[in-house]
């Protein structure tokens, strides 16, 4: 199983950018999806997930800011993130649970579950 982040980088704040998560040997039709990050000297934290049925969960602190999508025939997970913060400056992971997550709010997801995860892709707004 491999989950490769990509995308990340430096901005201003109020820009964008949208972050690539490439799967293989988990199918993102089958699995949900999730988004973290962590950043420097915090806990990871969850931001937004897509469950099977593509149904999407945020945590409240990106709530209308950040969209998370999936394409099953690419079986590939996204995060567009709009209107960057310097709070949103972190290591974003890409984590797959197999199953439904269940879960309202991505701020709730317990990372313990996710059994695969990527390496991270690093964003900084400034």
């Amino acid at each position: 199983v491999q989950l490769v982040e990509s995308g990340g980088g430096s901005v201003q704040a109020g820009g964008s950018l949208r972050l690539s998560c490439a799967a293989s040997g988990v199918t993102v039709r089958t699995y949900c999806m999730a988004w973290f990050r962590q950043a420097l000297g915090k806990g990871r934290e969850g931001v937004a997930h897509i469950e099977l049925d593509g149904s999407a969960m945020y945590a409240d602190s990106v709530q209308g800011r950040f969209t998370v999508s999936k394409d099953s025939a690419k079986n590939a997970l996204y995060l567009q993130m709009n209107s960057l913060k310097p709070e949103d400056s972190a290591m974003y992971y890409c984590a797959a649970f197999s199953g439904w997550c269940q879960i309202r709010s991505s701020a709730g997801l317990q990372e313990g579950i996710f059994r695969y995860w990527g390496q991270g892709t690093q964003v900084t707004v400034s």
